[in-house]
């Protein structure tokens, strides 16, 4: 595996290279990041991964200072699986050598609500580093984890409305065995939230039998969902039932006819913040 931390490296690497399957990270592997190579490999030669903390998406009061950064550790995994043939690191002063006044605004009724209430500028940070990171490497294919859902939906809509050259392939949610969705942040957790952790999916799954049951009430399922974790000690930002296609909120109709939906959660367990999705196929 190649290692490079500069984009003129990086086009060096690639220059020529037309089936570039790429996976972007923020680093501190785990098993969830290394299955999206893995799909990656299955589509696309070369395989090019990056790890980059961006600071567009982090707000003022967020983790960006402490987000765990573990590249020593992360290239060993990824010489160790041996699905990727360059590894792209850059620092912050390559890859924002100026200030980034040029960027991305995602519309509000897509970025602006969810992950985009609760940390404004979230999805414009995300979105002008996916932008960038594609102007870099020029993939064919780039693969994104269903566990960022509202992300991939935003990134998505980007590519589509750019009309760029880049296939968006969508992992499934990557699972401990007790439910908890993989996360570089699951590292926070001291033992005893590490085990209360698995209640945000539980939660979720909660509402997917209460929708399988016939409820058509969405905020009363919503209310019902977000009091179970609130009685349990978490801090709930939301638990919302949306429309799959654009997360917009569904009528009675929508849910009795089994119109393709998802739950999605993010609430605070101590000072560790947990999102968490399940989409619902459930039909008519």
């Amino acid at each position: 595996m190649k290692v490079v931390h500069t984009i003129e490296d990086l086009r060096d690497q690639l220059r020529g290279q037309l089936n570039v399957a790429f996976v972007p990270t923020m680093g501190n592997l785990h098993q969830g990041h290394l299955s999206l190579m893995k799909l990656a490999r299955q589509h696309g030669d070369p395989v090019v991964a990056s790890i980059f903390v961006n600071r567009l998406q982090f707000g003022p009061n967020e983790d960006f200072d402490k987000y765990p950064r573990t590249l020593a550790s992360d290239i060993e995994k990824l010489e160790r699986e041996r699905d990727v043939y360059v590894l792209f690191a850059p620092n912050e002063k390559e890859m924002y050598p100026e200030p980034q006044s040029f960027q991305i605004q995602p519309p509000s009724d897509l970025g602006g609500i969810l992950e985009g209430e609760f940390r404004p500028g979230f999805f414009t940070g995300v979105s002008t580093v996916v932008l960038k990171l594609f102007s870099c490497v020029s993939p064919r294919v780039a693969v994104f984890g269903k566990k960022d859902y509202q992300q991939l939906m935003v990134v998505r809509n980007m590519v589509r409305q750019f009309q760029l050259p880049v296939q968006i392939l969508a992992h499934e949610t990557v699972r401990d065995t007790d439910g908890l969705a993989l996360s570089s942040r699951n590292v926070y957790l001291q033992p005893a939230e590490r085990a209360e952790a698995p209640q945000l999916y539980a939660t979720l799954q909660a509402v997917q039998d209460a929708v399988r049951s016939g409820n058509t009430q969405v905020a009363d399922i919503e209310g019902t969902a977000a009091r179970r974790l609130t009685d349990r000690g978490w801090a709930v930002d939301y638990i919302a039932l949306r429309r799959q296609r654009d997360l917009s909120i569904p009528d009675a109709a929508a849910l009795a006819a089994g119109e393709p939906l998802v739950v999605l959660g993010a609430a605070k367990l101590g000072a560790t913040r947990l999102i968490d999705n399940l989409e619902l196929q459930i039909k008519g």
